[in-house]
Order: C-alpha cells, then structure tokens, then sequence
C-alpha cells in the first residue's frame, strides 16, 4: 500500500524518502507483473526453496487436504498478496485474466457472471459457476435472485488464496457447479503468536480521480495453541473515469467505495477438536455504472471515449453479510465436520430507462429502480475417513433461501414535476434443497487410485409475482437431479500424475410465472416450469514437476457434452425459461512455470476453447451456432526478475494477457440473446515491489498500453433499437501500495 504518516521514520535521514522516489521511477520502467499464483516475491529465497513452496500449497478442492499437484483436476491458487501487490481490485482482476474463464461485467464490481471452459449462452438464469467462501455455499441457486449475474465480488480482505476448479464440481460441491467452482479461503487465527498488518494505498486511472486504500489486520492470541482471534478491516475508493452527458451530466460518475470487514474466533481446546467461528461483512457502493453506449453496428462509442448519455443517475449498492460455524472432530477413523451459515445480501440499483420510452416529452426522465434481498441459511454435514487403501467420504448438505426482487417504474414529471409511479412488480420466492453425497477411493497400489463419487438432490421452489400489489401468479415446483463422478489417477513417478476425470453437473429447474401477450392476457399452454440441465465432461490431465523441479507443468484436454439448456425465451410481452438444445465443447489448457536461475521465474498459460450447438434451438439460434462469452484461443506470457537493491530483495516484471474475439449472444433471427461481435485484446500490465524489513513497497501499471479491451456487451436492449451497453477496461492505471507487517 502506498505511504503513511508513520512510513517515513524507519527511513532514515530526510533525504532517504527523496533516494525512494528515485528508485521507484526506474523501478516503473523495468516494471512486470508477477504471477498472480506466485507465494513469494522475495529475492533471497533459492530455486530449492521456491520450488517447495510451490509443492506444498494445499488446497480442499476434493474436500480434502492435498497438495495441488495430487489433484486430479485442473486447479489454480491465486495468492492474495501478488494479486493485491498488483493493483488488482475485483473480480474481474482476480480471474478475468485467466485463459478459458471469462468474467461478462455488468458496469462495475459485483454485477459479474462468470464463464469457465465455455458453459453459457450468454443471458444466464442460474448461474453456471458456484462460488464458496471456505465451506460455505454462496449465493442463490435459483433463477429469481440475480445469482447468476451477481457472482461473489469479495474484497482481498485478509484472504488467504482463491482457488479456481475448472470443469464440473456436482458431485461435491452441488447446484450450479456446472462449468466449475470460485472459492475464496480466508487466514484462520494464529493462537501462537501476536501479528498483524496495515497499508494504505493510491492509484489513479489516466483521466480519471484518485482512489485510495487503507487496510489493517490483527491476529491475537487468546490462550497460547488453544484460541485466537483475528479481526480485519478495509476502506477502498474508486476516484472513477467515466464521464456523462444529458441532464444529468458529470465528470468520474462512476466513483464509490467498497468498505468490509472480518472477525474470526478460533478454538482448539484439544488436538482433535476445531471450531472456528466468522462474520464477513462488505459493502459496495458506486454512483454509476462503467457502462458505455456503443453503436451495435459500428462498434464505436456513440457519445466518444469513456462517455455516456445520462438523463437521471444510476447508482447502486450491494450489501454482504456472511456468518459462519465451522465444528471439526478427529474421530481417528474418519473426520467430522459440521459446518452451518446464514448470509444476506441486499441490492438497489437505479436504471435511466429514459430512452426505453421512448423519450416522452411529458417526462424529464424514467427511471426503473431495482432492488432484490436474498436470505439464506445453509447446514452441512460431512465425515471423511483417514487416508488408506480405502478411503471415503459422506455427506448431507441442506439449505433454505427467501429471495424477494421488487421492480417500480417511475418519471418526473416535465418542467421538474412531482414523481408519478407508472407500474410497480414485486417477486418473492422459495428455494429449499437437501442432498446426499459421497465419493470412495480404492488406492490400488502406489501408482493407481480410482474414484467413484454420486450426489442426490431434491429441491422445492415457489415463486410469486405481484403487479401493482395485485397477485398475478403463484406457482410451485420440485426437482431431482444426480450427479456423477469417476476418476482414475496413475503416478508415473514421485513428480508426475496421469489422470482420467468424467464428472457430471446440474442447474435446478424452477417455476415460470404465465406469459402474457401484448394485451395482458393469459397465453394458454405456455410451460409452468422449466427443468434442470445437466451436462457430462470427459477430462485428460497430466501434471509434474520437471528439470529437477524447476519446470511445473500441467496439461489438459477436455470435452462436454451439454443437455435441455436453459434459455429465455420471448412469449408475447413475457420472458419464460425454457429448456431446449444440445452443445458441446473441446478444449485444452497449458500452464506452465519455469524457474530458470535464481533471479528469472517465468510463466505461461493458454486456453483453446470451443463451444457449440449441436442441436439447435429457436430461442438461441441453429446447430453449429458458436456459444457466447468464450475465446476461441487465449493465452499469458509473464517474468519477474528478482534482484537486491540497495541491500533489500527487489522484483520487477512483466505480464501480457491476449483474449481472442467473443460472441455477445447468437448471430440468428428471432434469437432471445441478439448478436455482438467483441474484438480480440492484448493488455499488458506491469510491476515492481522492494522489501525492507517488514515494509513492502510495491508499484504497478494496469492496462499499460491504455487500450479499450471490451469486457462485457450487454445485447439485451438493442432488440428494441437502442445502444449496446459495453462495459470496458479500465484505461491505464498507475498505483502504489505500502505495508507494514508486525
């Protein structure tokens, strides 16, 4: 984080913070980024030392604890502090840059829906990527709530890593988990020693305001090995770099803060008992969107660069409340785990619907406000045995949702008149789910493992919808779906895997509130629910550590067979959920990390993704149809380059991410997803960090080449002949972060 009042008196003579500053310009020139998975910067660590750092990250991808090399599926760990030491901020900085998964956004943090390995079709009901916080589900799994275009956007608030499994987690991890999994884990209290840490932080987009960040961590123990408590807080600003025209014209409007906090309690009372109790808490709020109208057939903007036409605002704010309980017993044979949570999230956004209207001359503005609240409380329990020949897990997951989305389209009357309500919906809804699940591994011998694993579940749903406080339609439903996995794990030594990985994956159906046409009329035979889509991947991986440990390398390719995909569909004057269509897709991914010497650590991913129908649908468009969100071909290049400066480890670097071209719906006739072609980008960002003592000094350059890489086309609205709503990179960002370890 950038300078503190308190930063300058380790310094030194008045001179030293003047030498700083002119170490940090040639440090900015010679800047790259590091990888964000990497989990150290420091010089002096050796190759031996890296490389086991490296080898020892654990993860809980398979509800055990592995290291990620012994995983049969391809999993990624982003370290938090590379990823904070390299400006990033939300989501779409934390996984955007990953080849195969992209992250549509929606004008700003919190309003993402995330793709992995090419499952969507571009307006998604249910979301197709399940997020958890540790143990937790997070998240709605209807299609009532906004789950799907809400995706989890956590602060780096005291995080430990974000591990990402791609392709299908249903068989533990449940609904949703279709194209794979986000789940932030977060640092457990420390009962050993006292420690904690504060930064602060500043950046500042070309263009744009200033932002700022201010953070602190403390970790205290409260009975030595026995318990401990860990409590951090944040405050980030975002200065904005949009600018707006129309009557409600300005300049940076889509500035705001996002401010959080975390308490943790920790208790061992004995080696074999755990509790662990958490409250995160984290608000986001921004005056406006990142959105810019473009020229759906130009692809331009129509008002001119990071410009938008505004004729009332559209602010918004997301509020996020997670509680959490964590009970662990060592039983010797098996571990329990009984872990429960209540979470609520709380949403209002401002729409300009304006031009939605049509532009009435007896208004000065429509504007259609937004707000939904999701209740959720969720129980899982989990026995998992001790490693051996045979080895076994079982579970039971249960969870209960209140969700309730309430809409009011309203104007100001012309000449700065009194407010008139035009119409009002409210839409309350019930989700309740309950599964089994388990798997079983048979450890054949040292080489060969085999792992067969089920899922059941069963959920009941309601959903209501009311019109200007009058009922319009109430409707329930049930489904039940299963889920599979097998996998086969062959060591071809103590440093190479082999794997073999079929898993299946679910969305729950749900109810559809009655279409009707133009007339508000009932249309007869319209379906009153929609049922759950299920897919199938067939996954070959290789993952090893070469060249004495120094080269990690992994490799996979893949193929999905995916079934009754859920779509909107436009019947009269309504939008239903339909299932309808097949699609497949085949890919490969390549990683690879190469620690040359003791200063150059060099590292390369790539993605070659390939979605489509194979069996048409009215609603999307004919078989062969390319699938939306997903690149073709994407791919990272990245160095660091780890030195001594004046004395102190350093590190400098340089990354380069290429996104190839990407659909925005379907290039078909009647389609309920309309057609944008967003172009191919390359980004570069850079950084550079030094550490002195326990003060880390990092700077960073985001979007070095200032390009306007498009991250998300909204293609809802020109069905009705308005603008395309594009959401873009940040231009060139420069920043600097400082902290204080003790």
């Amino acid at each position: 984080m950038s300078r503190s009042s308190r930063c300058s008196s380790p310094l030194g003579a008045r001179h030293r913070p003047r030498k700083l500053a002119a170490l940090l310009v040639p440090g900015l020139a010679a800047l790259c980024a590091s990888p964000l998975w990497a989990q150290t910067t420091s010089a002096a660590a050796d190759t031996k030392a890296d490389i086991e750092k490296l080898d020892v990250v654990t993860v809980t991808a398979t509800r055990r604890r592995e290291s990620v090399r012994d995983v049969p599926l391809r999993v990624e760990t982003l370290g938090a502090e590379p990823m904070e030491r390299a400006g990033a901020t939300s989501l779409s900085d934390y996984v955007g840059s990953l080849p195969g998964i992209d992250v549509k956004t929606s004008g700003g943090p919190g309003r993402n829906a995330v793709t992995m390995r090419g499952v969507s079709v571009g307006e998604q009901q249910i979301a197709t990527v399940g997020m958890y916080v540790d143990e937790v589900a997070f998240g709605s799994s209807s299609a009532f709530v906004g789950g799907a275009n809400t995706a989890l956007d956590l602060s780096l608030l005291d995080l430990k890593h974000i591990e990402v499994l791609r392709g299908p987690q249903g068989t533990l991890y449940g609904a949703g988990a279709m194209g794979g999994l986000l789940k932030y884990v977060t640092n457990e209290p420390d009962s050993t020693q006292f420690s904690g840490k504060v930064g602060v932080g500043v950046r500042q987009a070309r263009g744009g305001a200033l932002g700022h960040t201010e953070h602190a961590v403390l970790n205290v123990p409260l009975s030595q090995d026995v318990a401990a408590l860990r409590v951090a807080a944040f405050n980030d600003h975002e200065g904005g770099y949009i600018d707006a025209v129309g009557k409600a014209a300005g300049e940076h409007i889509n500035d705001g803060s996002t401010r959080g906090a975390r308490v943790s309690l920790l208790v061992e009372p004995t080696s074999k008992m755990k509790l662990r109790l958490a409250h995160t808490q984290q608000e986001i709020q921004r005056n406006g969107l990142n959105v810019i109208e473009y020229d759906a057939t130009k692809g331009q903007p129509i008002y001119g660069d990071l410009t938008r036409h505004l004729d009332t605002g559209e602010a918004y704010k997301l509020k996020t409340r997670l509680s959490s309980a964590d009970f662990e017993y060592d039983f010797g044979f098996a571990r329990l785990n009984a872990i429960a949570s209540t979470q609520r999230l709380d949403s209002a956004t401002g729409q300009d619907a304006t031009a939605l209207l049509g532009g009435n001359p007896a208004f000065d503005f429509v504007s259609l406000d937004n707000a939904f609240s999701l209740r959720k409380q969720t129980q899982e329990l989990r026995l998992t045995s001790q490693r051996g020949p045979v080895e076994w897990l079982l579970g039971y997951y249960h969870t209960k949702e209140t969700g309730h989305v309430g809409q009011r389209l309203w104007a100001q009357l012309a000449g700065g008149g009194g407010d008139m309500t035009l119409t009002t919906t409210g839409q309350p809804s019930e989700y309740r789910e309950r599964a089994f699940y388990g798997d079983v591994t048979w450890n054949l011998d040292p080489s060969w493992s085999l792992t067969l694993g089920v899922r059941v579940a069963k959920n009941e749903q309601v959903y209501t919808v009311f019109v200007n406080e009058q009922l319009s339609s109430s409707g329930p439903s049930d489904d039940t779906a299963k889920t599979y996995l097998a996998t086969l794990r062959y060591a071809i030594d103590k440093t190479s895997n082999l794997y073999f990985r079929a898993a299946s994956g679910y969305r729950p159906g749900g109810p559809n509130s009655p279409a009707i046409d133009p007339n508000g009329q009932v249309i007869p035979g319209t379906p009153a629910t929609f049922g759950h889509d299920t897919l199938w991947s067939y996954e070959l991986g290789y993952k090893a550590d070469l060249l004495n440990k120094t080269l990690n390398f992994e490799a996979a390719v893949f193929n999905i067979d995916w079934k009754d995909l859920q779509q909107p569909k436009a019947v009269g004057a309504s939008t239903i959920v339909v299932n309808a269509g097949k699609a497949r897709v085949r890919g490969l991914e390549l990683a690879a990390r190469y620690k040359v010497d003791a200063h150059w650590n060099l590292d390369a991913s790539l993605a070659y993704t390939d979605p489509k129908l194979t069996e048409g649908s009215l609603a999307l468009g004919p078989s062969g149809s390319r699938l939306p969100n997903t690149a073709k071909l994407a791919y990272t290049l990245g160095a660091r380059y780890a030195f001594d400066l004046a004395g102190n480890p350093s590190y400098a670097g340089l990354n380069v991410r290429r996104v190839g071209q990407r659909n925005a719906g379907f290039d078909s006739p009647g389609t309920s997803v309309p057609y944008f072609s967003q172009p191919g980008y390359t980004l570069v960002d850079g950084q550079w960090g030094l550490e002195m003592g326990r003060w880390q000094l990092s700077a960073f350059v985001r979007n070095l080449t200032d390009k306007r890489a498009i991250l998300g086309a909204d293609t809802a609205l020109t069905a009705f002949g308005l603008p395309l709503n594009v959401t873009t990179v940040a231009p060139r960002t420069v920043g600097a972060n400082l902290t204080f370890n003790f």
